[in-house]
Order: C-alpha cells, then sequence, then structure tokens
C-alpha cells in the first residue's frame, strides 16, 4: 500500500497544515483552537483523503493531550454496578438469584461500603456479559 496523498487532496491537507500546523498541544487555548478546527471540518460533512488525514492527526495530538492534563477516572464499582443492572433492566433481587451472590454483598457494593471481589467480577462480567476488564479497572 503506497502512503501519500494525489495532487488534490495533498493540496488540501497542506492548506490545514499551514492555516493551524499540526503540532504537540501545550495549553489549554491551543486545545481549544485545536478542537474548533475539529469541529469546523466535521461540520463540513464530506471531507476528501487529505482533510480525513488532517482530523485523524489532529485528533491524535488532542487525545495525547486531554489524556494527560484530563484524565478521567474509573467509575467506582457501585456505579459500574448499578449501570449494569439498569441496561439490562434487572433488579438486586434478580441478580442475587441469577449469580448465587447474596442481596446483602450486592447492596454493600452499590453502597460504596464493598468493593467487587475477583469472584464476584468474573460473575458479573457472564452475567452482563461483559469484558472482565470492564469491571476490573478499580482492582
Amino acid at each position: 500500500m503506497r502512503f501519500g496523498l494525489r495532487a488534490k487532496q495533498r493540496d488540501s491537507y497542506l492548506q490545514l497544515v499551514m492555516a493551524f500546523p499540526l503540532a504537540s498541544i501545550k495549553s489549554e487555548a491551543h486545545l481549544d483552537l485545536a478542537q474548533n478546527v475539529m469541529d469546523q471540518l466535521l461540520a463540513k460533512g464530506e471531507l476528501d483523503d487529505g482533510e480525513e488525514m488532517y482530523l485523524d492527526a489532529l485528533s491524535d495530538l488532542v487525545a495525547a493531550y486531554e489524556d494527560e492534563h484530563h484524565a478521567i477516572e474509573p467509575a467506582s464499582d457501585a456505579d459500574m454496578l448499578r449501570h449494569l443492572l439498569d441496561a439490562k433492566g434487572v433488579t438486586q433481587a434478580q441478580l442475587s438469584r441469577d449469580t448465587a451472590i447474596s442481596k446483602s454483598t450486592i447492596s454493600e457494593v452499590l453502597g460504596g461500603r464493598k468493593r467487587l471481589s475477583r469472584q464476584m467480577i468474573r460473575k458479573f462480567a457472564d452475567y452482563f456479559d461483559v469484558d472482565v476488564s470492564v469491571l476490573a479497572a478499580n482492582i
């Protein structure tokens, strides 16, 4: 596979680079400008290959800055379990019956008084059909 752009797409890519150079984002102001450029491109709708390549690169730069400066903490065990219960539309009692985990243990997890054990994580992952990593983020 050949890496590169044809003349017209190369021109659109270079025009974008000249207007807003692809460089590591160093500040919140720079981040705001980068997000505005991305919003303008996304609002355009159909993009040529050069615009797509530029948007991909700029998105990577924005993601790298946000990962470093705006990290999102994983959801608590209680929040994650509550979300999975709501998404599947089951009650604590039903979860207890289906997984053989006591209602009091489930209640303690939902109340934030108990953390998920490895055994609970395996059972809940199977029950909710999610990867164990979804529930193991806080271990």
